[in-house]
């Protein structure tokens, strides 16, 4: 409790006796606080009326400014408080492959630079996996597609388009855009999504069957796979960012997208630390995903 706190309670209370009998402290030590203050200040700041106590003409100027360090205070100690709840606190984080390769790497620098005495533990799955991790606790949120489950909170926080990825002298190379009937005919690659697969729902809308040679899990062997002949794939455009060298990537006459959103059971039962990570990752993303360059169509 500062002295300008106990000025504003002695103001609050017009009386001396009211504001030391509410803070528990003696008349004569609130007395002699705001006398302390007067002498500070080097004038009045508080009169005896018939009415009880006021203001002088001095105390109404500096009140604002004795206001203004009250909430400056609070503020610090707020600070403080949630200071204290991101130290040597861990988030845990279920994610795909898409995420944790571009996205994350870019957010976890940037807060880490805000708070560096949080660390983090990334538990990478299909959809199902982190689905089950959020319900059972294991993590304290994480990124999937929230069309396949209404069970938790999730935010939206990007829109990925997938695209063709083929080899470079592969026959549909060559075409400005590939159809999914193009695609039906060749050798497949399919990223393993778990149950929950949008390429193969996107191919069954149009009454198409993929050719399924291979069925991965990891992105990144699709690609390789791909540059060594050993057929096509459909991935997302956020995957192939900056690791595309050597293979095709064609955009897909009839567009496949999906949402991508950080899920939860309950954000208020989440640690401080995951809170505010989580509260970054929404805010964040945006410009994360704009100086990666592949912010278009992206929510």
């Amino acid at each position: 409790m500062t002295k300008y706190d106990i000025f504003m309670k002695v103001i609050e209370k017009g009386s001396f006796t009211e504001a030391a009998a509410e803070l528990g402290y003696s008349q004569s030590a609130v007395s002699q606080t705001v006398h302390s203050l007067e002498e500070e200040f080097k004038t009045k700041l508080i009169h005896r009326g018939h009415d009880g106590l006021g203001l002088t003409e001095d105390g109404k100027a500096y009140l604002p400014y004795i206001q203004a360090v009250v909430k400056a205070e609070e503020n610090l100690e707020d600070k403080k408080k949630e200071m204290s709840g991101l130290v040597d606190e861990t988030i845990r984080i279920g994610t795909i492959t898409s995420v944790s390769r571009n996205l994350l790497p870019l957010l976890i620098q940037s807060f880490h630079e805000l708070y560096p005495q949080v660390h983090f533990a990334l538990r990478q799955g299909d959809y199902d996996n982190i689905h089950a991790w959020i319900k059972e606790g294991s993590v304290d949120f994480g990124f999937l597609n929230p069309e396949y489950f209404n069970d938790l909170s999730a935010e939206v926080i990007y829109r990925d388009t997938m695209v063709a990825v083929l080899s470079k002298d592969h026959p549909l190379a060559g075409k400005k855009s590939v159809s999914l009937k193009d695609m039906a005919k060749e050798e497949f690659i399919l990223l393993d999504e778990g149950k929950n697969s949008v390429p193969l729902k996107a191919f069954a809308a149009y009454g198409l069957k993929p050719h399924l040679e291979y069925t991965i899990y990891d992105d990144y062997s699709i690609m390789a796979m791909v540059r060594q002949n050993m057929g096509v794939s459909i991935l997302y455009r956020l995957v192939v960012t900056g690791f595309s060298q050597g293979i095709v990537l064609k955009p897909i006459k009839e567009p496949i997208e999906r949402e991508i959103a950080v899920a939860y059971v309950n954000k208020n039962d989440m640690p401080l630390s995951a809170r505010t990570f989580l509260k970054y990752v929404i805010q964040e993303t945006p410009h994360v995903l704009k100086k990666m360059g592949i912010d278009k169509g992206i929510l």
